[in-house]
């Protein structure tokens, strides 16, 4: 198959203007299939590795280091070249349920540096680049039954001048209730200059969104094995260069190792950078085709994706007993979704016995039992029960199988204890564990999934964001919520499913709402998760015109296809996504004036649907109409100051 190839010379501009020409030797190059994507490794008279990334014969990332530093040896400096391997073309396709678009298709041309250190040990560098973005692996490629450790990686992103970026803050390890963070539950800093440092010290978490004038890129990592550390991005002072960061020392759980330490051979988790415009970060799938493909028998439990009741974001834990669940099992039915979620404190307030009579009762109704559990051990103080449980296989295994006599469904299990190694193992060895025995997971109070979800088909979702139980907490939340919810589409929400716990319609008990309801109808198609979790209580469901229950009743649980309409990260948002045979269109505006929206709609095979958006009276007002597209297949909306709509195509 012939591969697209760029001439080199055009990557002289992307050399570092502080390294003479003479000193640098330019190597492998690897181009998109369409040839539109580019990627150089040099190495310098030092033998320092980096890489420069062109997008249509323009630079988007200036020389950025490569390389790792193990504790016995430096693997970012003093190396040279030894072998680059032909390119090859890579296609994979595969089905996904629990993201945004079902059937995938990825192709990409892959290269392997071979490079070796002053003590003639190898690192191959290997390099994937797709029409939307580039990627790049380590591996270690010898065989070795000794421990090796690794103090830091080199890895950087480093951005043209005057980049803006969109970054969440990672949180102090340690820090927040009960110390329970770091869980990725910030708020982001919008529109910032490229190098500003993070307000918590701690660095940025991924997805991170940049703006290179009019290129967009969305940086990430993917792939994560339970031999290494989830990663974090930490900024140069005064550069616009994003080194890629290990988790704090206190982000280690049972005495297990915090940086990464493995036999031989070892293979790193895949760094890679998504560009173009924002529908190319919008629609793509590079998290999850890059990430590790499931085992042959894994399987996604016969359940599967689906909606669910839940009642602790509006009720509290108090609420969680025996009377109250039983409603929220007619609920679900009612509204024709497939889970109720049974949360905290059930093993005290409810007990083994009654929990059996509501898995009972909700087969009775269509309805599976999901359960909460605290992974907890001492990495934080977090009170609620079932506690320490989940620490040991023998203590889970003794749990799955009293929860899969009695047929409950799956487990929301909370409060992690950071990105290091040992707790990335963790999370590893609940998900094999509990495949085992069909449950479907959900994690909370945890880290980003970085593609899990296809890896182990059995993991619904995970939270990772600050979701909507924050707006619950205090009204600065409440003020925050436009703008996070405009921004998680761009970003959190771009490969992996997040569990927002979206949607609620009527009130909050103690807070002034800031979003519409036709705002929080929106996030329904808006966010995806393999279990999406409503908020709404079933006293302000009924309050809901007809319609709108009725739509809630038939937004797909699981996504075909999408489509980006328009939009700007933090500002308004409008996506069409397939689902049921039918296409779904939502939006929602995050700004304190209207919003007027022409949108083209010619990407989509249709021509009128139903339009849900605000009325004119304040809390579960809505207003519904018929909606035809203009001759130029264009449709013209107005968003409400913190509104939102929902159009379902006929």
């Amino acid at each position: 198959m012939r591969i697209v190839r760029h001439e080199i010379a055009c990557f002289a501009l992307l050399l570092s203007a502080s390294a003479a020409a003479a000193e640098v030797k330019e190597h492998a190059l690897v181009s998109s299939p369409n040839g539109r994507v580019a990627v150089q490794l040099s190495v310098d008279g030092d033998g320092v590795p980096r890489y420069a990334v062109q997008l249509d014969n323009k630079q988007v990332l200036l020389p950025s280091r490569l390389g790792l530093i193990r504790e016995d040896a430096d693997f970012s400096r003093g190396l040279s070249v030894v072998s680059e391997s032909p390119v090859e073309r890579l296609t994979d396709d595969y089905e996904l349920l629990t993201s945004k678009r079902r059937k995938n298709h990825y192709v990409a041309n892959q290269r392997v540096v071979d490079l070796v250190g002053p003590k003639r040990e190898h690192l191959h560098v290997i390099f994937q680049v797709s029409d939307d973005g580039v990627a790049f692996r380590y591996q270690f490629p010898r065989t070795s039954t000794a421990v090796h450790r690794l103090k830091s990686e080199a890895s950087s992103f480093k951005f043209l001048p005057e980049t803006r970026a969109w970054l969440q803050p990672m949180s102090a390890a340690k820090t927040g209730w009960m110390s329970v963070n770091p869980s990725y539950e910030e708020v982001y800093e919008r529109d910032i200059a490229a190098g500003t440092p993070s307000p918590s010290g701690a660095g940025w978490v991924y997805p991170a969104l940049f703006r290179s004038g009019d290129v967009w890129l969305l940086v990430s990592e993917s792939s994560l094995p339970r031999n290494y550390c989830g990663t974090r991005l930490r900024s140069t002072w005064l550069s616009t260069e994003y080194n890629v960061s290990f988790p704090d020392p206190l982000e280690g759980i049972r005495g297990g190792p915090v940086n990464p330490e493995s036999t031989l051979p070892w293979l790193t988790p895949w760094r890679f950078v998504v560009m173009g415009s924002l529908k190319t970060v919008v629609e793509s799938t590079l998290g999850t085709d890059l990430a590790d493909k499931p085992a042959p028998n894994a399987k996604v439990p016969v359940d599967g994706p689906g909606k669910a009741s839940w009642s602790w974001p509006l009720l509290g834990d108090d609420q969680t007993n025996f009377t109250v669940q039983k409603q929220f099992i007619d609920y679900a039915a009612q509204m024709g979704w497939r889970y109720t979620l049974v949360d905290a404190m059930w093993d005290k307030q409810i007990g083994w016995e009654k929990l059996q009579e509501l898995v009972e009762y909700g087969k009775s109704k269509g309805v599976r039992i999901l359960v909460w559990y605290n992974s907890a051990g001492d990495w934080n103080f977090a009170p609620q029960t079932p506690r320490n449980l989940m620490l040991t296989h023998e203590s889970r295994v003794g749990e799955f199988e009293r929860l899969s006599r009695i047929g409950v469904a799956g487990l929301k299990v909370d409060f992690f204890g950071g990105d290091g190694q040992s707790v990335i193992a963790y999370y590893r060895d609940i998900l094999d564990d509990a495949a085992t025995y069909g449950f479907l997971m959900n994690f909370h109070g945890a880290t980003l999934p970085r593609g899990w979800q296809r890896t182990y088909p059995n993991l619904m979702t995970t939270e990772a964001v600050r979701g909507l139980e924050f707006v619950t907490f205090d009204q600065k939340n409440a003020e925050d919520e436009p703008a996070h919810a405009a921004m998680l589409p761009f970003t959190r929400n771009v490969f992996d499913p997040m569990d927002f716990t979206p949607v609620v319609l009527d009130r909050i008990r103690g807070i002034e709402r800031r979003t519409s309801s036709a705002f929080e109808l929106a996030l329904s198609v808006l966010f995806t998760s393999g279990i999406q979790h409503y908020a709404e209580i079933p006293e302000g469901m009924a309050k809901a015109p007809d319609y709108v229950r009725e739509f809630l009743r038939g937004v797909p649980a699981i996504w075909d296809d999408v489509k980006f309409i328009d939009g700007f990260p933090g500002r308004h948002i409008v996506v069409a996504r397939e689902g049921g045979g039918r296409w779904y269109l939502a939006g929602i505006n995050a700004q304190p004036a209207d919003a007027k929206l022409t949108l083209s709609l010619a990407d989509l095979p249709v021509r009128g649907g139903t339009l849900i958006t605000d009325g004119d009276g304040g809390n579960l007002s809505f207003r519904q109409e018929r909606v035809q597209l203009t001759p130029d297949r264009s449709l013209v909306v107005t968003l409400r100051s913190r509104g939102g709509f929902v159009i379902v195509f006929d």
